[in-house]
């Protein structure tokens, strides 16, 4: 490869890699956003005397983003990370 050629690739590399951790960095303040709402919502529903964990919620939240999802993001793989952030919310509620 010449080094021309390495040199714009490398380029091209760092300048993805910078969007990447920019991402990063909004998704971080989105989860710690979304989880504010959810420690206020655990407060509310503890007030109500309800429950924490709500199957019927949660499952329309994953049906919600699943129909909204258009890739390249598989379904299973959008699963995973929502089941995870909805499981870390939830028992930070308790």
């Amino acid at each position: 490869m010449k080094k021309k050629h390495r040199s714009v690739l490398s380029d091209k590399l760092k300048r993805k890699r910078k969007a990447i951790d920019l991402i990063d960095r909004k998704l971080l303040f989105l989860l710690n956003q979304r989880l504010r709402l959810a420690l206020d919502t655990g407060k509310i529903k503890k007030e109500m005397g309800g429950k924490i964990y709500d199957l019927k919620r949660e499952k329309e939240v994953l049906e919600r983003l699943k129909i909204k999802n258009r890739g390249p993001l598989r379904e299973k793989d959008l699963e995973k990370i929502f089941r995870t952030i909805i499981r870390v919310c939830r028992r930070s509620q308790k």
